[in-house]
């Protein structure tokens, strides 16, 4: 029997057989709609949150780690500031752990910390439902920790290099200025405090000679009076003036000297000996120092007050920070080392600056304490360029005979040796300068192209800085110079940027040394701790993802000298 043939429908007829049953489900569901369903929802359940507030913390959470580590550190120092007596207090550790916790979350208010402490699960868990107010935390921040935090980080530091996270043998080290929380226009310039004193012992030269002569001559200041004397001395002679006998315009005089010059003098005694060796200070801060920020919204280059911030770091880790009252990074590199000696108890092996601390002073430092130093100096990437080199006027490449103790200038005349002089640097540091000068320059056709100066030629040369730049040149062009100079820039560089622009954290909330190191060492702490965690997130993962011996390849926390163990040094 043969099978029927198969009716094939024409495609415009399926076509319009769709849109009918298309219209016809509409309709249906417009007739007819499903029934819409809710979750229950009622606000007067009796547990609104989990037995346990935890259960909704992932295990990745850095909120974890946080109470982990805090819970591991040694807070004795820290429990030697409380007193007994009185009222019970919140625990120590409760309060590092929320404070850790939302220095990690770019939480630096107190009240802010208040608030959240009231709404996040997180805050609620690490302070087991305990809700300090924020003057609390502010007086645990300002009296406990500040003189405890060193101790702190020097603890969580170790921590990472026992994991195997950082080395304290090759450190990155940069600086960068952060503005205090002190008034920009609050500035106290040493210069003019100098010139309005020299001008005020002039009038009081003037007022004592003619009260103590009893000359009574128009009020009119001495020009060339070499009169020097402080507070302490004129209040003694104004007592020993005796005040019976005198004239109107002497006791006058006598009265505007007493009430008038005396508080200024010892006004500006005091600015001169805030500011020390600096040249500017803030009156709301007086730790703070005028310097020009990178960060000038009006480019006119205005200074605010502000610190040198001066940071070490490996694998974007901070390994160690100080903060330093002058804005130039050059003197800051010796006290920046002696303090991490003293943190540690180690010197690095090897360091790697830019060329801000490329000076005889620092490299000399280096070679005595052994330390392997890939710092660069002045005109370094210059020096790299085909133009500088072959520049016959330039006075690194003027021939020298060393026989004769001479300089071939250009020209082909010799430069003498003319005198030996001594610098010295703010640290202390003195250099010898010695310097050559050219016999005739007047009639030389390449003058105009080798000098400005109207006379003769006159070189400076630092033999002992030309032979520590030999000797950094060759460490910055080897195999290893370029690997770190190529890592130096995602180094500390990369750490600037998270804490300026990632973090928020671009200006103090506190005034003066202590409470700022206090500031940031809790950063600090902050910053670590929230870098290894998400290391060991991404391990991790890793692990899920990749053969073994890919991961071997690929993650790598640190080199394997890492392995040395450090006592703390409180």
């Amino acid at each position: 029997m043969s099978k029927a043939p198969k009716r094939i429908r024409p495609k415009f007829l399926r076509t319009s057989v769709f849109f009918v049953h298309s219209k016809m489900l509409i309709l249906e569901l417009l007739t007819n709609p499903s029934k819409i369903m809710f979750k229950d929802y009622n606000q007067g359940l009796l547990n609104l949150f989990p037995s346990r507030l935890d259960e909704n913390i992932s295990d990745n959470s850095p909120v974890r780690m946080i109470n982990q580590v805090v819970d591991e550190l040694d807070i004795s120092r820290l429990l030697s500031t409380y007193q007994g007596g009185g009222t019970s207090s919140y625990h120590p550790r409760m309060l590092l752990k929320v404070l850790f916790y939302a220095y990690l979350n770019n939480i630096y208010s107190c009240r802010k910390i208040e608030k959240v402490m009231q709404e996040n699960i997180h805050y609620m868990w690490l302070s087991g439902s305990q809700y300090p107010s924020f003057s609390t935390i502010n007086r645990f921040r300002s009296e406990h920790i500040k003189d405890c935090i060193n101790s702190l980080f020097i603890q969580v530091v170790e921590m990472l290099v026992e994991l195997g996270y950082v080395s304290l043998e090759v450190q990155y080290i940069d600086g960068t200025k952060i503005e205090s929380v002190a008034n920009k226009y609050t500035f106290v310039w040493k210069k003019s405090v100098a010139y309005y004193k020299g001008n005020l012992h002039k009038k009081i030269a003037c007022i004592l000679s003619r009260i103590e002569e009893g000359i009574a001559d128009d009020n009119t200041v001495s020009e060339e009076s070499p009169f020097v004397i402080d507070s302490n001395q004129l209040r003694e002679r104004i007592s020993k003036l005796n005040r019976e006998n005198r004239s109107k315009s002497e006791l006058r005089q006598l009265k505007e000297l007493e009430e008038k010059h005396l508080p200024k003098l010892e006004e500006y005694e005091t600015h001169l000996q805030i500011m020390g060796k600096r040249n500017s200070y803030s009156k709301t801060d007086n730790d703070a120092t005028f310097m020009r920020m990178k960060e000038d919204a009006m480019n006119n280059g205005q200074t605010k007050p502000g610190y040198n911030l001066q940071i070490a770091t490996a694998n974007q880790y901070i390994l160690n920070y100080g903060f330093y009252p002058l804005s130039t990074d050059t003197t800051t590199l010796a006290s920046f080392l002696n303090l991490g000696y003293t943190r540690f108890g180690i010197m690095p092996e090897t360091i790697c600056a830019d060329a801000g601390y490329g000076s005889e002073e620092n490299y000399n430092m280096l070679e005595t304490n052994h330390i392997k130093a890939y710092v660069k100096y002045n005109y370094f990437h210059q020096e790299q360029k085909r133009k500088f080199r072959e520049n016959p006027f330039r006075q690194e490449n003027l021939i020298y005979n060393k026989e004769n103790d001479v300089y071939i200038c250009p020209g082909g005349k010799a430069m003498s040796f003319l005198q030996e002089k001594t610098t010295t640097s703010d640290n202390g540091y003195k250099s010898t300068i010695r310097q050559y000068q050219a016999e005739d320059c007047s009639s030389c056709p390449l003058k105009e192209q080798c000098h400005k100066a109207k006379g003769n030629r006159i070189i400076n040369v630092n033999e002992k800085l030309r032979y520590y730049k030999n000797k950094a040149r060759e460490l910055l062009t080897s195999e290893q110079g370029l690997m770190h100079r190529s890592k130096r820039p995602v180094e500390p560089e990369a750490v600037f940027g998270q804490m300026k622009f990632n973090k928020a954290y671009k200006r103090f909330r506190h005034r003066g040394f202590d409470k700022i190191n206090m500031d940031f060492g809790m950063f600090a702490i902050a910053f670590n701790l929230l870098k290894m965690c998400r290391n060991k997130v991404k391990y991790v993962n890793l692990n899920k993802s990749t053969p073994f011996l890919l991961k071997i390849q690929l993650y790598i926390p640190v080199c394997s000298e890492n392995k040395k163990q450090i006592k703390i040094v409180a």
